[in-house]
C-alpha cells in the first residue's frame, strides 16, 4: 500500500488487490443474501428463533426426553447460532423462490422496490439458479441440525406457496403460512434442544394453538400492501372479502387468542398485562388508525404481540 500524492488516498498494490478481491465478493455475497430475508428477518425469523429458546428454557412443559436439567442455560443460549441458522436458511428458500417471479418482481416494483432484483443486483435467473443450490445445503443443514422432517415440509410448502401460487388464493394463503410456522417452530425448538427431546402433548397443543394464531391474524400484514396485491390479482382476504371485514376480523382475533393463551396457560393479572396491553394496541390500531404507513406500524406492532406470546411458558 502506498499514498497517491493527487488525492491522499490510499492504493492497493495488485498483490493485495487480489487478496482482498474474495472478501469483496464475499461480502457482496453476504449482502445479496440479506436483501432478500431482510424484510422478514425481524418479523419471521427472530419470532421463529425466539419460539425455540423460550420454548427450551420451558423444557420441562413442552418437551419430552431426558431430564430437563441436562438443558442449561448455557447449552441453550450456545444452540442460539444454530437456532437461528435453521430459521434464516429455510428462510431464504422461501424468500428466493418468492421474489424471483415475474408476477412477484411487478409487485415489488410497487410495494418494496428495495429488494435486490427491482434493484438490478441479480437477475431471475440468477435467483432460480442460486436456489438449486440453496434448497440441497439447506437439507443437509436441516438434516446435521436435528431438523430434517421439518425442513422437507417447509420446502414443499414454499414450492406450493410460490411455484403453485398458492400465496395468490384466498385462505389457501392463509392456511400455508399457518402450517409454515407450526413447522419453523417446532424445527427451532428441536434445533434448541436436540435431537434427545421431542414435543410434549402440551408443547404439540401449544405449537398448533400459535400457528392458529397464525392462520386467522397473520392477515394483518396485506393491510399494508393492498396496492401491489391488487396489481399481482393476489385474493388475500383484505380484497377477497373487503377490508372492513379484515379489520374487524383482526381485532378479534387478536383479543380472542390473548385470552385463550392466558387461560391455556392459567395466567394471573400480571402476566395478562403483558399479552392484553398490546393486543389492546394491535385491535385499535387496526380498527381506527387506517394508512398505509399507520398498517406498516400496525403490523410491526402486531409481530411484537405475536413474539410476546412465546414468553408465556416461562410465565406459570
Amino acid at each position: 500500500m502506498y499514498s497517491n500524492p493527487v488525492n491522499s488516498k490510499p492504493v492497493l498494490s495488485p498483490s493485495l488487490k487480489a487478496l482482498a478481491r474474495p472478501l469483496l465478493k464475499a461480502q457482496s455475497f453476504i449482502s445479496l443474501i440479506w436483501d432478500f430475508i431482510e424484510s422478514d428477518f425481524i418479523t419471521f425469523a427472530v419470532p421463529n428463533t425466539s419460539f425455540g429458546i423460550f420454548g427450551a428454557f420451558a423444557s420441562s412443559i413442552l418437551v419430552e426426553g431426558p431430564s430437563s436439567s441436562s438443558l442449561t442455560a448455557a447449552y441453550i443460549i450456545q444452540r442460539l447460532p444454530y437456532v437461528l441458522a435453521f430459521n434464516v436458511s429455510n428462510l431464504l428458500i422461501f424468500d428466493l423462490a418468492n421474489q424471483r417471479t415475474p408476477s412477484s418482481v411487478e409487485e415489488d416494483r410497487i410495494n418494496k422496490p428495495w429488494r435486490p432484483i427491482p434493484q438490478g443486483k441479480i437477475t431471475m435467473d440468477q435467483a432460480r439458479r442460486l436456489l438449486l443450490t440453496v434448497i440441497p445445503a439447506t437439507l443437509a443443514l436441516n438434516y446435521y441440525l436435528g431438523a430434517a422432517q421439518q425442513g422437507v415440509f417447509i420446502a414443499v410448502l414454499s414450492w406450493m406457496y410460490n411455484d403453485l401460487q398458492g400465496g395468490d388464493e384466498a385462505f389457501v394463503r392463509e392456511a400455508i403460512i399457518a402450517v409454515a410456522y407450526g413447522l419453523f417452530n417446532s424445527g427451532s425448538l428441536a434445533v434448541a434442544t436436540g435431537p434427545e427431546y421431542s414435543l410434549s402433548p402440551r408443547g404439540l397443543v401449544w405449537t398448533v394453538i400459535v400457528s392458529g394464531v397464525i392462520l386467522t391474524t397473520m392477515q394483518v400484514q396485506d393491510l399494508k400492501d393492498q396496492e401491489g396485491d391488487r396489481t399481482r390479482g393476489r385474493k388475500t382476504i383484505a380484497l377477497y372479502l373487503g377490508e372492513q371485514v379484515s379489520r374487524t376480523s383482526i381485532a378479534f382475533f387478536v383479543c380472542f387468542w390473548s385470552c385463550a393463551c392466558a387461560y391455556f396457560w392459567a395466567l394471573g393479572p400480571g402476566p395478562f398485562l403483558l399479552i392484553g396491553v398490546t393486543a389492546a394496541i394491535v385491535a385499535l390500531r387496526v380498527l381506527f388508525v387506517r394508512s398505509q404507513k399507520a398498517d406498516a406500524r400496525t403490523w410491526r406492532c402486531w409481530c411484537f404481540w405475536h413474539a410476546s406470546l412465546y414468553v408465556l411458558p416461562l410465565l406459570i
